[in-house]
Order: structure tokens, then sequence, then C-alpha cells
């Protein structure tokens, strides 16, 4: 053990020794060009950095969706099929089967614009131009009533300016102060709980076959 550590003390730096020199470079590929960083730096966050210039309107965004979306969102973006709902289902979340879409549940654009500027169509992503998304997000905010005129401009300036309505029912998590409190440096590790009690069986809610087998299933 004395050999092993004297080892291990022996390769860490000394106090007041200079520090290591940076591991030298291996000379595999080269630096990234700035158009290439460009192309992969797109993420759009809620205060509106990362937009690009552009704009589009509500009624381009109309024609947009219906040639390009439609098809699986439906015509008013209540979905076809399985396919995602993106408006109504306001007043739904407390519902058992809440319906979150754009409009009732959703609390950025930012996050609408970044979602159809990187994985929009589906099966052709990237495939729009940033005037295109602008127009489609217009679209969008007007099948869920948040702005009302098929004439409204969607654009880098005023972006920012657009409040979904479920935004102020998100919240940072602030478990490290509301449940401080409940928080103990020495918690329990065994025999927690006391042990478990049946309040009642399955029979009395007639769920459980009286038989020794179930029924038989085709």
């Amino acid at each position: 053990m004395t050999g092993l550590s004297g080892a291990w003390s022996a390769e860490r730096p000394r106090v007041g020794a200079a520090p290591a020199e940076p591991a030298a470079k291996m000379g595999l590929g080269r630096e990234a060009l700035p158009e290439e960083i460009a192309a992969w730096d797109t993420d759009v966050r809620p205060d509106g950095r990362g937009l690009p210039v552009g704009r589009g309107t509500v009624k381009q965004g109309d024609e947009l969706f219906q040639e390009r979306c439609a098809s699986c969102h439906g015509e008013f973006g209540q979905g076809a099929g399985r396919w995602p709902v993106l408006a109504g289902g306001q007043g739904t979340l407390r519902a058992d089967r809440p319906d979150k879409t754009i409009g009732s549940f959703w609390p950025d654009l930012s996050t609408v614009y970044d979602y159809i500027r990187r994985a929009m169509p589906y099966g052709n992503a990237r495939s729009l131009t940033d005037d295109e998304a602008y127009a489609l997000v217009a679209f969008l905010l007007n099948l869920n009533d948040i702005v009302k005129d098929e004439n409204f401009e969607l654009n880098d300036k005023n972006f920012a300016s657009i409040k979904l309505p479920n935004a102020e029912a998100f919240f940072d998590d602030d478990r490290e102060t509301s449940e401080k409190k409940f928080w103990n440096k020495d918690p329990c590790m065994r025999n927690c709980r006391e042990l478990p009690k049946v309040t009642g069986k399955a029979i009395s809610v007639d769920v459980t076959p009286d038989g020794k087998s179930g029924p038989k299933v085709d």
C-alpha cells in the first residue's frame, strides 16, 4: 500500500507548479466553417433569440398549410387519422382526456417555429424557407384564435410579442425551495413504511372469476 500511495502522490502536481501544457492536436479533420456552423445553429429561444430575418402572413400560411400540411394535420388543424391535432382544445386541460394543442397547452411560440423549421413537413424536413415557416406559424396562430386577421404578418420583429394562452401555467422547477422542508439529511433507508394492509378484495367488486380457470379467449 505504501508503494501505491507513493506512486499516486508522485503523479499529482506540486503546489505552485507550472500548469500542464495543453495536449497537442491530433492533426485530424479541420475546423468547421462559419456557414457549416450556421446550418446547425438553428434553435430559437422564447425571447426570439435565434430567429432568422423573415416574414409571413396568415393568408400565405393558409395556402402552404393546405398544400403541404393538411394531409396529416387536417384542413383546420383537427388532425387526420392519428396525426397530431394542432388547434382547439382550449379549456380541456383539466379533463380526463385533454387536447394538448398549440392554443391550449404549448407555452412558447418559439417551439412552434423551431419545430416546423427543423422537422416539417414530415419526410421532407428543412425544405421550408424561413419566410414559409413564419407564414405557417402565423396561420396556426389564426387557427387557434390567437390572431384574427388573415392579413396579419408575423416577422422577426413582432414574434416575441405574441404570447400563447397557456404560457402562464408553466413555471420553473422549484422543488429545491418548495419541497426543501421535506428533505432529510439522514433519510430512512430500511423498514421505512409499515406493512401494507389489505382493505378490499377483488371478489367484492365482481372482477375475480369464481372458477379455477378464466374464460377462454379466442
